[in-house]
């Protein structure tokens, strides 16, 4: 019995003892807790850093303040010391940069309170390291546009919409040019062709010579002009002369317009007659040796100018004309 006492005696007393020696630890090695309100900072920023002891006894007279430390690598930037309040958390602020912030990056916040110790980080984008780019922001796809409208024969697209076309009027009549009509003839409206004026006849004496004046292109031509001083101061200075004149404009000029338009409009045609009365008024050429106002001598010069002038264009042709059938004859026979 005295032996099973004493080692309950014994077991008692090594239980208060260990149990006085625990709170005694407790109070000396407490957890600490410790945060910052933001993950980043910038140059400049308030830094919030807040924490708690546990089991923190404010009676006690072995309470110390809390040192909290902020270091960057190796470099210490900032350092303080608070005192608990009575529940055991703490609080304290500290301004981002400064001299002693010289680098950005990842920061570490330091708390010790007696042996106890407790670390947490943030990052710093201050300094001379780069700056924390925020994401790109990235625009919107555009809604693709819509489809071309595409108009139908016949409609074209305005404002948006297919409009019907405005018919296409008819191409106007093209006028076809009037013939340059020359003189004793007037332009017939019906026909558009030119026809003999006989209102107003050309006259008997004096008028233009409308062949030849066609044929060479104008009036001043040296060959007109000769045929109109031979006309005006020789033939037409005695009597014979004059009635012949008068019967030959009455012939010369039933013909003659017509004649000077198709000049006008085939010059083909010009140049064959021109071919055809040169010789002619080569010949003409003779009366201007007759003397001005002397029948015989206008009479017999122009009975050889005609004479001469049925041989070019009458004798010699029907000769060559008779000569070259007997020669077709002679062949065939």
């Amino acid at each position: 019995m005295k032996v099973t006492g004493f080692l309950a005696f014994a077991i008692l007393s090594v239980s208060i003892l260990s149990y006085g020696m625990t709170g005694a630890s407790a109070d000396t090695h407490l957890p600490l807790t410790v945060k910052t309100d933001l993950p980043l900072y910038s140059d400049g920023s308030i830094i919030t850093i807040t924490g708690k002891i546990r089991n923190y006894d404010s009676n006690s007279t072995l309470n110390e303040p809390v040192t909290i430390q902020v270091v960057s690598g190796t470099n210490r930037v900032a350092i303080a010391q608070v005192t608990p309040n009575n529940d055991g958390t703490f609080q304290t602020t500290l301004k981002a940069g400064g001299p002693v912030w010289k680098a950005g990056g990842e920061h570490t916040v330091m708390v010790n309170y007696k042996t106890s110790k407790v670390e947490t980080m943030f990052d710093y984008a201050g300094g001379v390291s780069a700056p924390i780019e925020p994401p790109p922001i990235v625009a919107p796809t555009p809604p693709p546009p819509p489809p071309p409208i595409e108009c139908e024969s016949g409609y074209d697209l305005v404002n948006g919409e297919c409009v019907q076309q405005a018919p296409t009027p008819p191409p106007a009549p093209v006028k076809e040019p009037e013939p340059d009509c020359g003189p004793g003839t007037i332009l017939d409206p019906n026909t558009n062709t030119c026809i003999v004026d006989t209102k107003d006849p050309p006259p008997k004496t004096g008028g233009g010579c409308l062949i030849a004046t066609a044929t060479y292109g104008t009036e001043l031509a040296p060959q007109v002009q000769m045929l109109r001083e031979l006309r005006d101061n020789t033939v037409m200075s005695t009597g014979s002369g004059e009635s012949f004149m008068t019967v030959f404009n009455d012939v010369y000029y039933s013909f003659s317009p017509y004649v000077a338009d198709l000049e006008r409009e085939h010059p083909a045609f010009r140049e064959a007659v021109k071919a055809f009365i040169t010789p002619m008024i080569s010949s003409l050429a003779i009366m201007s040796l007759a003397e001005n106002g002397s029948e015989s001598h206008v009479l017999g010069l122009g009975i050889t100018v005609i004479a001469l002038n049925l041989g070019m264009y009458v004798a010699a042709p029907a000769l060559i004309g008779f000569k070259v059938h007997r020669h077709i004859k002679s062949k065939m026979s």
